[in-house]
């Protein structure tokens, strides 16, 4: 028992909230509050705009056909590498689709954009244009529920989508794709191919893709590219020589920026009256190489001015004025700037040309600016770490840490970047920006933290929750501040070992230790005892001390300073002890509350300000997908298990590992998709094995052998729970109340095997003193579900009287919290219970039956409608007579398939025939099986043998 020592840590925390000081300091640097607020208005633009359209732009008639007529087609994916006018060709479509009445909306992305808050604030300031102040709340779904809402024809164009990474993101934008509407439509420009489930929309006829050889450039297009930058009408042009033309195109395979490099090398040719057709015989192929010749060509032919600015700002991949002119101070920037984008020369302006001139962004191409950096690094090696010490200098003065630091990292000044992150890696901590920070602290020297205690601290948390505790213990043991004697650092290792522990399935040792440390509290470091006093309330809740887990949870919420973090950590961990008492209604709010906190103006958000949705954990996602599977809103759970599920493999939690994929495989096998339901449990197993934890390896196999049951396959089934019967994980289990385990452990595993194929009125005894023991455990959801598996036993059994009498007292629960899954699971059994249930309440009661049971009795009913009646899917005993006529090998694949779950649509690709012929196929079997219904036919040709 904690009692002797929680009160005092309580008291001391409501002594001591809101005056702890923090040793990070997380103070902005000064600057004036108004500069900042219009230069993170003008990146924000920035991001947002699309470059403009030159006249002197080749018009991309044939690919802006392709996309504006994709029709039916979710995405366009327009893939090439550098240098083929992917971009150009996205503003150009985007404008044609604008001139169509089309709605758009544009945002290029940038490597930070992997910051999933940074990436949410962004998308949602982008899709502003199309669906207005009906982007709903903050959850990160809300905006993929507002665009699937959107009723007229949109495009939603994402340039440079390579730079995207992280998994929520790619999650999040899978989404989008799959919940686009009919009219709608999502462009991507990207140089490599993204992880977005590409051969699944391929095989349906939902993608389109644009590659290099649809952007190069037609001999026609040469033709007219040469003829708007060198008019036929002036001395020497090349445009009024085709055999030139010829030459240069086939030499460069029609290749953009080869022929874009070659025509300002040209130009200067041309000027001093040297030989064109020398010129071109001096380069072959298409391949890199011939873009940096002509790079280098043009370059000399610069300024030295020129060519120094270039250099210089190649290091940057978007500026303004102020930020070229503080690394170029002995050049008028804005002059230099503007003298550039007249002549087109290497930079491409961003945004519209109105508004502060001091404020307009411009970029390299990207290929250029490789170009450059690579110059710059031959010509000038010294300056580049100057360079990105001014840029870094420059961003600070502006009031943005994040690229303050990321220049630092680049330019190699360790000691710039450890004092910057040291000036606000706890404000990021709060917010729970952690992989941002796991991002920095990989990037730097292991040894640069090694006088820094309290960033090494900073470090450990990030990594927690980026790449899970063991990466994270294996980290704080080798970096020595478990045996560090300064105060702050000795509460931050108080904290987080504890909860280490409990992440790695040790909750006695994480009860132990942490029992320890909360004698301490209160430290001054009010991050790490809020996260102490959580974490060790969820161990206390696993243990079943729920009273003091409550306390704890208070005093968590009483040293916390704002939204961040720590709320969303004691809101999930309330919300688990809500769902164990069965508390539904309760428990979904909290997770809610826990994924949707840090609203905040989208700006501020971008800036790297509030907690987002989804900062650096899984935690909150994957509860409240699995509140929202339970109350059968199956497709909203799918789409927040596409966002969380990959950030919960990632951390490794062993409850939200099992929960996700459980759901996932749930999900699918309800839809008929019975090889996804096979393939979540597998990718389960199989991270189980790799994390080396054999509860999630058993509960992959658990769930195989329930999957089983459901398909009527008893003799797999029970081998399947003898594979997942590992005692000590068993055993370990049964000793505690464990969120992934509330519902579904090996007794509940054998008591469903027990109630479909074995000894039914044994069953129906060992659930009833099961519930008994959960009940007096106050784990009444627990109860619920065995008094469910109780009654179904009694129905198999013959008792149905009793059985209808038990169900009712479950349904008053499911009824007044919403539980419905918890029923449905269990399969077409309590189909058939709950009609008996609304028959004999009927009978017995007639109107006097409850309005509000009776509703929810008969959506229950509804949703298990495509059940047969009781008497339907028991067909006699008696032998079956004979077939008038054979089942066909194909009907009896058929039958197979869906003796074993599959859906039409499933069955009708495994088979590779349409849905029209799988419906014959039933059809037919139907009449030869004198069968209503797909169960009863199930039945039948179970009785004769036909499928096991």
């Amino acid at each position: 028992m904690l009692s002797p020592v929680l009160p005092r840590a309580a008291a001391a925390l409501r002594q001591n909230a809101g005056a702890m000081p923090a040793v990070l300091s997380s103070a902005q640097p000064t600057a004036d509050p108004a500069r900042v607020g219009r230069h993170e208005a003008a990146r924000l633009a920035s991001k947002l705009s699309p470059p403009e359209i030159t006249a002197v732009q080749v018009p991309r008639e044939a690919v802006c056909r392709r996309i504006t007529g994709a029709g039916a087609v979710k995405l366009v994916l327009v893939r090439a590498p550098a240098g083929f006018g992917k971009t150009t060709a996205m503003v150009q479509a985007r404008a044609a689709l604008a001139a169509q009445g089309v709605e758009t909306a544009w945002l290029t992305l940038e490597r930070t954009d992997n910051d999933t808050p940074r990436f949410l604030a962004c998308l949602r300031q982008a899709l502003a244009a199309i669906v207005g102040d009906d982007a709903g709340d903050d959850t990160p779904l809300a905006l993929v529920d507002a665009l699937a809402a959107q009723p007229s024809p949109f495009a939603l164009f994402l340039d440079d989508f390579e730079l995207i990474t992280e998994p929520a993101v790619l999650g999040l934008v899978r989404e989008i794709i799959d919940r686009l509407p009919r009219r709608g439509q999502l462009v991507l420009g990207s140089r490599s191919l993204p992880d977005l489930g590409l051969g699944r929309l391929r095989a349906a006829g939902q993608l389109l893709e644009i590659d290099a050889e649809h952007l190069r450039f037609s001999r026609d297009e040469t033709t007219t590219f040469f003829a708007l930058r060198h008019p036929g009408d002036r001395p020497g042009s090349l445009a009024a020589d085709r055999g030139h033309l010829d030459d240069l195109h086939r030499k460069t395979e029609g290749w953009i920026a080869a022929l874009w490099l070659a025509s300002m090398a040209l130009e200067a040719v041309i000027a001093r009256q040297g030989s064109v057709a020398d010129y071109i015989a001096q380069f072959s192929g298409s391949d890199r190489a011939v873009a940096d010749f002509l790079a280098e060509d043009v370059l000399a032919r610069q300024t030295p001015e020129i060519r120094d600015f270039l250099l210089r700002t190649s290091i940057l991949r978007q500026f303004n004025a102020p930020l070229c002119q503080a690394l170029n101070p002995r050049l008028d920037a804005r002059r230099t700037l503007e003298q550039l984008d007249a002549a087109n020369l290497f930079i491409t302006p961003i945004g519209s040309a109105g508004g502060p001139q001091a404020l307009r962004e411009w970029r390299f191409h990207s290929l250029f600016a490789d170009f450059l950096r690579a110059q710059l690094a031959r010509e000038q090696p010294d300056e580049l770490a100057r360079l990105h010490l001014a840029a870094s200098g420059w961003y600070e003065s502006q009031g943005r840490p994040v690229p303050a630091i990321d220049h630092a990292i680049e330019g190699g000044d360790t000691p710039l970047a450890v004092t910057l992150l040291a000036g606000h890696a706890a404000t990021f901590l709060e917010q729970g920006r952690m992989r941002l920070l796991a991002r920095w602290f990989a990037a730097l020297p292991s040894a640069a933290l090694a006088g820094q205690p309290m960033l090494q601290m900073v470090s450990l948390w990030a990594t927690t929750l980026t790449r899970g505790p063991w990466e994270a213990m294996e980290q704080l043991h080798q970096s020595g501040c478990e045996h560090s004697t300064d105060a702050a650092v000795r509460a931050h290792v108080d904290a987080l070992q504890p909860m280490l522990l409990a992440m790695m399935d040790r909750i006695e040792e994480a009860h132990a230790i942490g029992r320890q440390h909360l004698a301490r509290v209160p430290t001054g470091q009010p991050f790490a005892d809020s996260v102490l006093c959580n974490a060790m309330a969820h161990v206390l809740g696993v243990l079943g001390e729920r009273e003091q887990a409550q306390r704890l949870l208070d005093a968590a919420r009483r040293g916390q300073q704002g939204a961040g973090f720590n709320r969303m950590y004691s809101e999930s961990v309330e919300g688990l002890l809500d769902l164990q008492q069965a508390r539904l209604r309760q428990a979904t709010a909290r997770f809610r509350l826990a994924l949707g906190l840090g609203s905040g103006s989208t700006a501020a958000a971008g800036a790297g300000g509030g907690y987002g949705p989804t900062h650096g954990n899984a935690w909150a996602g994957v509860l409240y997908a699995g509140a929202v599977y339970e109350s059968h809103q199956l497709a909203q759970a799918e789409h927040l298990l596409n966002v969380y599920l990959p950030l919960a493999r990632d951390v490794g939690l062993p409850d939200h590992m099992i929960l996700s994929h459980v759901m996932r495989s749930r999900i699918a096998f309800e839809h008929g998709d019975i090889d996804a339901a096979l393939q979540a449990l597998t990718e389960l197993e199989y991270l189980g094995h790799q994390r080396q934890l054999p509860r999630v390896v058993a509960s992959a196999r658990l769930e195989r052998a329930r999957v089983l049951v459901r398909q009527g396959q008893a003799e797999a089934a029970a081998l399947a729970l003898d594979r997942a019967d590992d005692p000590e994980v068993w055993q370990r289990v049964a000793r505690h109340q464990i969120s992934a385990h509330d519902v579904d452990d090996i007794v509940i595993g054998r008591l469903r095997w027990q109630v479909a194929f074995g000894d039914a009125a044994a069953a129906a005894r060992e659930a009833g003193d099961a519930a008994v023991q959960a009940q007096a455990a106050q784990r009444q959801r627990r109860a619920l579900k065995l008094q469910l598996l109780q009654a179904l036993a009694l129905q198999r059994a013959g008792d149905n009287p009793a059985a209808v009498a038990l169900v009712q007292r479950v349904l008053q629960v499911s009824q007044a919290e919403g539980f419905v899954r918890l029923l449905l699971d269990e399969g077409p059994a309590v189909g058939t219970l709950l009609r008996r249930t609304a028959a004999a309440l009927h009978e017995a009661l007639g109107e006097r039956v409850d309005p509000l049971l009776d509703d929810w009795l008969q959506r229950l009913i509804g949703l298990c409608a495509d059940e047969p009646a009781a008497d339907d899917a028991a067909p006699a005993a008696a032998p079956p007579a004979p077939l008038d006529e054979p089942l066909t090998r194909k009907e009896i694949r058929v039958l197979q398939l869906l003796a074993e779950g599959y859906s039409n649509s499933a069955m009708a690709e495994k088979l590779f025939v349409s849905d029209s012929t799988v419906r014959t196929h039933l059809r037919n079997i139907n009449m030869k099986l004198n069968a209503r219904s797909r169960t009863q036919a199930v039945a039948i040709a179970r009785r004769l043998g036909v499928v096991r």
